[in-house]
């Protein structure tokens, strides 16, 4: 099989020299999580030219925070939601399919602890594997305790009847916000993280630009645009604001997840509880030779950047595991703990801080002056969200029409030749193994030929790694590297700052920036209990 594609660099020079160019773009995106990347590859791939913009790292965001689940939504099925869960499921085949080397099938065990339980829900994932129909994963079964046990066998056997196994998805969220990058600048997009958009340019009361600032340097860029999409996620109402808008769309709602040792739930098999004490949803889910425990669900009327988890909410995530554990984590046990906020859509007449009835639909709105808005939805309808947004855009006459999407059958990078369960023809992946080599797909072969491919930082970060980040993944600081191009700061945030010094060392000899090893430590702290 001929090796794929080069891997396009990255080197921020070249990429804000870009800019310079006298040039009107179709499309300037505003905002790097999984919606703006996923609209800027699709407006690239059908032709036009296409420029974004994130203050900050593409997915730095909610994108990088998520469940790290691709799925229709069994909780929007129970909703009667079924419009939704159907375009999910059809969009959770395409991800599977378009990224196997980031996107596995995965599967559930919903344990039942009353009589009622495993009919009740077994029914329901019944209907939501017709619902799929061939873009099923696999068949929910009905399972005796015995089965349950050999799927699971660290849960609570005390009062278990049973329990229901269905098949649902499972990904690298930040991995795939990079690969969309990557592949949306194939196609012939530029984007540009850390640069901020300090204000919208308007030519006769319509919105056709954009002012921002290279948060690196300070220097300021026009860019000057026929269609300016808002694509900030839980920000999406401070641009909004600017464009004379005094509603606001989004509720943010609060996720935590804790991250613990795989020894507390071995095995290739998640375990989902569909109602808690309080009526969320509880998972545990292996992921990366971890497991991950969660999630919340919590109103905030703040949208900070780096949101700090709530004792009470700690406190549910081990309080609900230790009902459902034969083994209960405790807070020592914690390796890392993160918190995404959700840009759930807040209708006109929202009252209260319930954000587990608002919406994870989409919304897209066009103001008076041409500005594009879109928010809600989730990563596993991204997609579908892109389709859209431009939709919208040709009906308003902000862009010109150049065909449908591309995107359903389109690989992303480290995809090329690939099939669900093994990119290029590779081997299939372990769902829950831990990060390497192989989580480049078919761009294996390139990062074997960089320096340092065979110098192992940790077990699942090399030298290599650092250097494929900064040469072809768009890193500039530590961050970067350890949160995102690699998830370890996700995964073990003490381990993540012990390396931080050696991989900044790496990271400055690639960009001859700063890699700024004290504000990553500073983080650091913030994601695991002091000792």
């Amino acid at each position: 099989m001929p090796h794929p594609s080069p891997p396009l660099p990255t080197r921020r020079a070249e990429l804000v020299a870009r800019l310079h160019a006298d040039t009107v773009y179709d499309l300037a995106v505003v905002g790097g999580g999984a919606t703006g990347l996923g609209v800027a590859l699709d407006a690239a791939a059908r032709g036009y030219r296409v420029v974004l913009v994130e203050s900050d790292d593409f997915a730095k965001g909610t994108s990088s925070r998520s469940t790290k689940l691709v799925h229709g939504g069994v909780r929007y099925l129970a909703q009667g939601n079924i419009a939704l869960v159907r375009e999910a499921l059809h969009e959770r085949s395409t991800l599977l399919h378009n990224a196997p080397h980031i996107a596995q099938a995965l599967a559930f065990v919903m344990p039942s602890y009353a009589w009622w339980e495993k009919p009740f829900y077994g029914l329901g994932l019944k209907l939501y594997d017709a619902l799929a129909g061939r873009a099923g994963l696999g068949p929910t079964e009905f399972l005796s305790p015995e089965q349950v046990m050999a799927c699971l066998p660290s849960a609570q056997t005390k009062g278990l009847h049973g329990g229901v196994k269905y098949w649902d998805g499972q990904f690298n969220d930040a991995k795939l916000a990079l690969a969309l990058a990557r592949t949306a600048a194939l196609e012939g997009a530029l984007l540009l993280n850390r640069m901020r958009e300090d204000g919208l340019r308007y030519t006769d009361g319509r919105v056709s630009g954009l002012h921002c600032t290279d948060a690196m340097t300070g220097k300021a860029h026009e860019i000057q645009a026929r269609c300016v999409v808002n694509a900030t996620g839980v920000w999406v109402d401070a641009l909004r604001e600017q464009d004379g808008s005094t509603q606001a769309m989004v509720a943010p709602s609060q996720g935590v997840h804790i991250v613990v040792d795989k020894a507390f739930l071995p095995g290739d098999v998640a375990l989902m509880i569909p109602k808690t004490a309080d009526g969320r949803v509880l998972f545990a889910v292996p992921w990366l030779g971890q497991v991950i425990l969660g999630t919340t669900d919590t109103a905030r009327d703040d949208v900070a950047r780096e949101p700090l988890a709530f004792e009470s909410e700690i406190d549910f995530i081990l309080k609900e595991s230790a009902r459902y554990l034969k083994r209960a984590p405790e807070r020592r046990d914690v390796k890392s703990i993160w918190v995404g906020l959700r840009p759930l859509v807040k209708p006109p007449t929202n009252e209260g801080s319930n954000t587990k009835a608002l919406s994870r639909e989409h919304t897209v709105l066009v103001s008076r002056s041409g500005l594009v808005t879109v928010t809600g939805g989730k990563w596993t309808t991204y997609r579908a969200m892109a389709e859209d947004v431009l939709q919208k855009c040709v009906d308003s006459a902000l862009l010109a029409p150049r065909g449908g999407a591309r995107t359903e059958h389109l690989p992303l990078v480290g995809a090329e030749g690939g099939a669900v369960g093994g990119a290029a023809g590779l081997a299939p992946v372990s769902i829950g193994a831990p990060e390497g080599d192989h989580s480049y797909g078919s761009e294996q072969v390139w990062l074997a030929q960089l320096p340092g491919a065979q110098h192992w930082l940790s077990a699942t970060l090399s030298e290599a790694m650092v250097r494929f980040a900064a040469r072809h993944e768009y890193a500039l600081s530590v961050e970067d590297v350890l949160a995102r191009r690699s998830r370890l700061l996700f995964l073990d945030a003490r381990l993540a700052a012990h390396l931080a010094p050696v991989v900044g060392e790496i990271l400055q000899s690639e960009t001859g920036l700063d890699p700024d090893v004290s504000g990553f430590l500073r983080l650091a702290a913030q994601y695991s209990f002091e000792d």
